[in-house]
């Protein structure tokens, strides 16, 4: 447990809602949750499933038919064939990614990530007594691991190697190409491909893709939360290549029994036409607040040198500005009433020089955040 680090954000938030609560105009730019609402097809179909009396167990895989629209929409997307009993029903990506480090890591066994990188990946690998290796990244291969790092970086007990695209907290992609040559690097030498694709749909102005397309031989983790707008309902996925679902199937029955009923019901509306309408709207407002946020930002002193292409967050180098991001974070949260999250969050790469702007508000609300971020730092 003395390995395991807290969420530092969480102190922030904490603090932002004391304030809140004692009548101060807070502006949340630092927790990684969409403000829209789950769209109302969804939380139709839950109520539905409430009173219908769909609040049992179910197989710890999943309904049938959850994983038979999750297949059918790869198909839809990506041209992707996908059997579903390939695809397990998690409670969240958290679900998942549990499972996908359990199945995989042996005491000792290591698993590569990026550096800065969701502080969680490294945590289940230590939960399962592994060794986390993660590799310091920047703007120059768009602070994302390439096949030519993870050759370079690869070790003898190293076991599989975990992406993500988009990635949180920079919201860069992978390439299809360099994805391809992951692959090859990481099955040469033995290792398993794990694919984070919990973003997937936020994608702006580039061709979104699945590593499906790449290859059936990888592990994909994704989730309702961040797309679908599903966080408090805690619903993810999983696709494993087929010999490992037997494994994942008798692990999720001792580990969490089943995803949540009336979730899992409810998440079939996210595959109507209504749903996506709705979601593809507010995929659209993300785009325009990274617009304008991204140019906002730089202008008053902070280094973006890599514009993200999905998901919703903008990952800033701070060193003009602050020595002591995390100082600065809650410095600025006690003077001006904004949220950020401090670097320390997202690895050891350079954290006091770096913090996260999360654009899961309204467009008002960040012009009126830029305001107050450029008052504070004129001091």
């Amino acid at each position: 447990m003395a390995s395991i680090r807290p969420f530092y954000v969480m102190e922030l938030l904490a603090r932002a809602r004391e304030l809140e609560q004692s009548g101060r105009s807070i502006i949340h730019m630092e927790v990684g949750e969409p403000d829209f609402d789950t769209p109302g097809p969804i939380v139709a179909a839950g109520m539905r499933a409430l009173e219908q009396g769909f609040t049992h167990y179910t197989a710890a895989v999943g309904i049938p038919e959850l994983r038979a629209a999750i297949a059918a929409d790869y198909g839809r997307r990506y041209g992707v064939k996908l059997d579903p009993a390939r695809v397990l029903i998690t409670p969240g990506s958290s679900g998942a990614l549990q499972l996908v480090m359990s199945i995989l890591v042996n005491p000792g066994e290591a698993v590569m990530m990026a550096d800065p990188g969701y502080p969680c990946n490294r945590h289940f690998v230590q939960l399962v007594s592994g060794q986390p290796v993660t590799v310091s990244v920047g703007p120059e291969s768009g602070y994302q691991l390439t096949a030519e790092i993870i050759e370079r970086e690869w070790s003898d007990n190293m076991r599989a190697v975990m992406v993500a695209s988009p990635s949180n907290p920079t919201g860069t992609l992978i390439k299809r190409d360099e994805l391809e040559k992951i692959y090859q690097v990481v099955k040469e030498r033995g290792g398993v491909l794990i694919v984070d694709e919990i973003y997937q749909g936020l994608v702006y102005g580039a061709e979104p893709f699945t590593g499906l397309e790449v290859t059936d031989d990888l592990f994909i983790i994704n989730s309702f939360s961040k797309y679908y707008g599903m966080t408090g309902w805690r619903l993810g996925w999983m696709i494993a290549p087929e010999r490992y679902m037997g494994a994942a199937d008798r692990l999720a029955q001792n580990i969490f029994l089943s995803a949540p009923t009336p979730a899992q019901y409810a998440a079939l509306a996210a595959f109507e036409d209504e749903t996506q309408r709705i979601v593809e709207q507010r995929c659209a407002a993300f785009q325009e607040r990274r617009d304008y946020l991204l140019p906002a930002l730089r202008e008053l002193g902070f280094e973006i040198p890599v514009e993200p292409e999905g998901a919703f967050y903008l990952y800033a180098n701070c060193r003009q500005i602050t020595s002591d991001s995390s100082a600065f974070a809650h410095d600025m949260l006690e003077s001006e009433g904004v949220a950020i999250t401090p670097g320390k969050d997202f690895g050891d790469n350079q954290p006091e020089q770096h913090v996260r702007f999360a654009y899961t508000t309204s467009m008002e609300r960040l012009t009126e955040g830029v305001t107050r971020i450029a008052r504070f730092i004129k001091g």
